[in-house]
C-alpha cells in the first residue's frame, strides 16, 4: 500500500501577532485526530539551524547575507526534516517558512521578491505549506505585546514603518494565494482563536481522508 503523504502546515505573522502562542496547542490539535506530528520552526529546525537562528537574530549583517543564511537554514531544515517527514505520512506544524523571507526580506527590508523567488526555486521547487494560517493584529498591538515581552531581538528592534511594511507583504502574500491561507484576527480571544484554527483544521482532516 502506498504511504499517504503527511501535511505541511505553517503559521505566520509579524512579531507579536500571536502565532507562537498556539504552535503547541495546534501541534496537540492534530495529534488528538490520531496523527503524527512534527512540531517545528524557522529560521531553526535542525542543529546547523538553529546556529544560524542565533546569527540572523543576533549579528549585524548584509541584507544579502541574511537572506542567504535564511535560506541556508531553510535548504537544511526541508532536507532533513520537513519532507522526510511529510513523505513519512506525518503532518508538519512550522513556526514561519518562505513567506516569512517575502515578508521581512522582502518587503521590511525592501529586497523585494525577485531574488527570493530565485533562492526559492532553488530551495525547495514545487514545495509549499498546505495551509498557512497569517495571524494579523494592527501594528499598535503588535507593539504593544513586543514591549511585554522578552529581551527584543534585531527584527523586534525594528521601527514602525520596517513592520507596515511587512505586514503588507504579508497580505499582498494571501492575496495572491487565497487558497493556501486563512487570516487569523490575532486580536480575538484565544479561546476564539482556537475554535477558528480547530474548524480548519478539521476541513484539512477532512479532506486527506
Amino acid at each position: 500500500m502506498t504511504q499517504q503523504r503527511g501535511r505541511f502546515i505553517t503559521l505566520e505573522g509579524v512579531d507579536g501577532a500571536g502565532k507562537s502562542t498556539h504552535i503547541a496547542w495546534l501541534t496537540d490539535a492534530v495529534r488528538a485526530h490520531g496523527v503524527s506530528v512534527v512540531s517545528t520552526r524557522e529560521p531553526g529546525g535542525t542543529p546547523l539551524g538553529e546556529q544560524l537562528r542565533a546569527l540572523v537574530l543576533t549579528e549585524p549583517m548584509a541584507l544579502e547575507t541574511e537572506t542567504l543564511l535564511m535560506f541556508a537554514a531553510r535548504s537544511e531544515h526541508v532536507r532533513t526534516v520537513i519532507q522526510p517527514a511529510i513523505e513519512a505520512g506525518e503532518w508538519v506544524v512550522c513556526d514561519r517558512f518562505t513567506d516569512a523571507t517575502y515578508a521581512y526580506q522582502g518587503g521590511g527590508r525592501k529586497l523585494g521578491a525577485s531574488r527570493i523567488a530565485t533562492l526559492e526555486q532553488w530551495v525547495h521547487p514545487a514545495f509549499q505549506p498546505d495551509r498557512t494560517w497569517l495571524f494579523d493584529v494592527p501594528l499598535e498591538v503588535a507593539r504593544a505585546r513586543l514591549a511585554d515581552a522578552r529581551e527584543p531581538d534585531r527584527f523586534e528592534r525594528e521601527g514602525a514603518a520596517f513592520f507596515e511594511r511587512t505586514r503588507a507583504a504579508y497580505h499582498a502574500r494571501a492575496a495572491a494565494d487565497p487558497e493556501r491561507f486563512r487570516i487569523i484576527d490575532g486580536t480575538q480571544s484565544i479561546a476564539a482563536i482556537r475554535e477558528q484554527l480547530d474548524a480548519s483544521l478539521a476541513e484539512m482532516m477532512a479532506a486527506s481522508t
